[in-house]
C-alpha cells in the first residue's frame, strides 16, 4: 500500500463513521503513520484541519437529512455529535448560512462539502536538497512569544519579537550557540490545529540551539534527541524558502519513508541581509521512520 492509498483508506474509515465517534488512532493506523503525522499531513494537503473537514462533512449530511426526512432537528443533531439543538443550530448556521428550520423549509440553498480523495499530481521534477541528521537533546534559548499564524507578508508580532533583541542580547546568545544549526535561528512549536486555514497561534522563538545553561532572562524550550530532515532553500527570499516549505509536505513526505515527529520546526538563515538572489536558508524538521506499508 502506498502513501496515497493509505490516506484514502483512512478517509474511507472516517466517512463510514461520520455518525459515530471517530477513533483517530485507528484513522492513523489505516494510513500507516502516527496520529500526529496524519493530522499535519491532512491539513497541509487539504488546506483545512481534519476536525474542520469532519465537521463540514457531518453538517453536509445533516443538511441532506433535514430536507429529505421527517426526523426531528434534535435527533439529527445528536446523530452527528451535538449535545443540544442550540449547539447544532450554531454550527449549522456557520456552515450553511441558515438555521436548521430554514433548511427544512426547502426555501434556501444548502452548501455541500463533498468527500475528499487524495490523488497523485506529477509536478516539474525539480530536485530537493536535503540531509538527515541525528541530534542529541538540546535546548532552544532566546525570546519567545505566542503569535497569530500569518501566511503572507510580515508577521507584526514576530517582527516586534525580533526588535526586542538588542545587540548585547544577540551577542550573549551567540556565545551560547554550540550545536547545529549554529548562530541565530528561529523556531515554531505548539501549532494550533487550524494552522493551514491561517487560524490560531504558535509559539515562536528567536535564539540559538545550545546544550549550555543560560540566564533566567531567556525563554527555553527543551528539545529531545531526534532525527532531523534538513532542507536547503537557495534563491530570492522569501519566495524560495516558502516554495521549499510547501514542497516538503506536498512532495517529500508523501514519497519518503519518514513521517513528522513531535518537535519544533527550525529555520536557519545565512545572514540578516536577505537581498542576495542566491540567499541560503535551512529548514530543520524532526522526523521518524514511518511504519512499513504492506
Amino acid at each position: 500500500m502506498n502513501f496515497l492509498e493509505g490516506m484514502n483508506a483512512a478517509l474511507g474509515y472516517i466517512e463510514d463513521r461520520l455518525a459515530e465517534e471517530i477513533d483517530y488512532q485507528e484513522v492513523a493506523r489505516r494510513a500507516y503513520c502516527s496520529e500526529y503525522h496524519f493530522k499535519r499531513m491532512f491539513s497541509s494537503l487539504a488546506g483545512v484541519s481534519l476536525s474542520e473537514y469532519i465537521r463540514r462533512r457531518r453538517l453536509t449530511l445533516a443538511g441532506l437529512e433535514l430536507i429529505g426526512s421527517g426526523e426531528r432537528v434534535l435527533d439529527v443533531a445528536v446523530k452527528y455529535g451535538y449535545s443540544s439543538a442550540d449547539a447544532f443550530a450554531r454550527a449549522f448556521q456557520t456552515v450553511h448560512g441558515m438555521t436548521p428550520s430554514e433548511a427544512r423549509s426547502g426555501s434556501r440553498t444548502l452548501k455541500a462539502y463533498p468527500r475528499l480523495t487524495f490523488q497523485l499530481t506529477v509536478g516539474g521534477g525539480d530536485a530537493m536538497h536535503y540531509r538527515i541528521v541525528e541530534k542529541e537533546a538540546f535546548r532552544l534559548v532566546g525570546v519567545m512569544k505566542r503569535v497569530p499564524i500569518v501566511f503572507q507578508g510580515v508577521n507584526p508580532d514576530i517582527a516586534a519579537l525580533a526588535q526586542s533583541l538588542d545587540g548585547e542580547g544577540i551577542a550573549e546568545l551567540k556565545q551560547l550557540s554550540n550545536v547545529e544549526p549554529r548562530g541565530m535561528i528561529s523556531a515554531s512549536a505548539n501549532f494550533s490545529e487550524g494552522r493551514m486555514e491561517e487560524r490560531g497561534e504558535l509559539d515562536h522563538y528567536i535564539g540559538v540551539a545550545t546544550t549550555e545553561a543560560c540566564r533566567e532572562r531567556w525563554a527555553q524550550l527543551e528539545v529531545a534527541a531526534a532525527t532531523w530532515a534538513v532542507f536547503e532553500a537557495v534563491g530570492p527570499f522569501p519566495a524560495a524558502l516558502q516554495n521549499v516549505w510547501g514542497r516538503i509536505y506536498s512532495e517529500w513526505f508523501p514519497s519518503s519513508s519518514y513521517e513528522l515527529a513531535v518537535g519544533p520546526e527550525v529555520l536557519w538563515n545565512e545572514s540578516p541581509d536577505t537581498s542576495s538572489p542566491t540567499y541560503r536558508s535551512e529548514i530543520w524538521i524532526p522526523v521518524r521512520l514511518r511504519e512499513r506499508m504492506e
